[in-house]
């Protein structure tokens, strides 16, 4: 048996999901007639209190949408040091909105209301203006960190007198809710705009959401046009992910529950160090501590034995959960790691 820890998005459409693919009722997309898709924009959006979703075909291309709609080029984004966006994204702000990020360290990801103000540009002809502000939750980087909900608030009602937007990005947005019993409504309502993704722990195989105010949207679906991303009979994908919004919400829990069975069994082993406490949703990030001993040889000598895991860097190792690993995986993976790290 293969365990894939690499990541959620490795999970892989159920016999259900492929049947409502089948089954799904198409138009095109491009026109606004595809029901299906319709179907899931409205459903998304309200979960999320919005007035509106656009469907994308990726996170990247969610929040770059994003960011095309709600500045203008020479503006400046504040973000976290280690986010998705500026981490994971190809410099896409740059090369399609020619806007500059301030990127901000964090403490686990998350940054503090204090540190968004104080970056926040004085209206100076020598300075970019600041007109966005982008955070993640959660936080992929950190380990799948829950953003605090009372920092998003007070950093909401900062930006917010000075006019400057808040982009939500929330690829594992439902993770944060189950782990939390947050509503996603309430996590929403403190941004302009949030992206949500189908095809990681809800295990559709593409797809994402953007939702926001209906301007916000019409303005988002015009720079998906120029990105390439408009689709016809797109129905057979979102049919996949109105499956996973119906059904894949709240098994997430199991998710939970592995991840932290997992990193019970490992914190305690040679050359690993794991921060329990940073393990509040699905991903476990570890720091291998022999020197001599590389992340990417540990991800090799894990490989050999059927469990994947992927290296971050040098030390760093991520395991992550999701629909496809069950307790029998776990378990398996348990086994594993203290036969690797007991050598």
């Amino acid at each position: 048996m293969i365990v894939d820890l690499r990541s959620d998005t490795f999970t892989k459409p159920s016999p259900a999901m492929r049947e409502a693919i089948a089954k799904a009722e198409v138009g095109d997309d491009v026109f606004g007639e595809d029901p299906t898709t319709n179907l899931l924009q409205e459903k998304v959006a309200a979960m999320m209190g919005k007035e509106a979703g656009l469907f994308v075909s990726s996170g990247t291309m969610g929040n770059q949408v994003a960011i095309n709609a709600l500045t203008q080029p020479g503006d400046e984004v504040i973000l976290e040091s280690d986010s998705h966006i500026f981490y994971y994204e190809a410099g896409a702000p740059a090369l399609l909105s020619g806007v500059q990020l301030r990127t901000l360290p964090g403490m686990h990801g998350i940054l503090t209301p204090n540190q968004v103000e104080e970056a926040i540009r004085s209206d100076n002809l020598h300075f970019p203006p600041t007109r966005l502000v982008c955070l993640e939750n959660t936080h992929n980087r950190a380990g799948g960190r829950i953003y605090p909900i009372e920092y998003m608030r007070e950093i909401r009602r900062r930006t917010q007198k000075k006019g400057i937007k808040m982009h939500l990005d929330g690829a594992r947005l439902w993770n944060a809710s189950v782990a939390t019993g947050i509503s996603l409504k309430e996590y929403a309502r403190y941004f302009d705009s949030v992206t949500v993704c189908f095809s990681k722990g809800l295990g559709a195989p593409v797809g994402s959401m953007l939702v926001g105010d209906r301007d916000f949207i019409a303005r988002a679906r015009r720079y998906r046009k120029i990105y390439g991303g408009a689709m016809r009979q797109v129905g057979i994908l979102t049919a996949a992910a109105l499956y996973a919004v119906e059904n894949n919400i709240q098994r997430l829990a199991d998710d939970h529950r592995n991840a932290r069975t997992l990193a019970e069994a490992v914190a305690s082993l040679p050359g690993i160090s794991l921060d329990l406490d940073s393990v509040q949703t699905n991903i476990l990030i570890m720091k291998i501590t022999n020197a001599k001993y590389t992340a990417l040889q540990a991800e090799e000598d894990l490989k050999k034995e059927g469990i994947l895991v992927l290296a971050l860097g040098p030390s760093m190792v991520r395991a992550v959960t999701h629909l496809d690993v069950s307790e029998e995986g776990i378990a398996k993976a348990i086994a594993t790691f203290r036969k690797v790290f007991h050598k």
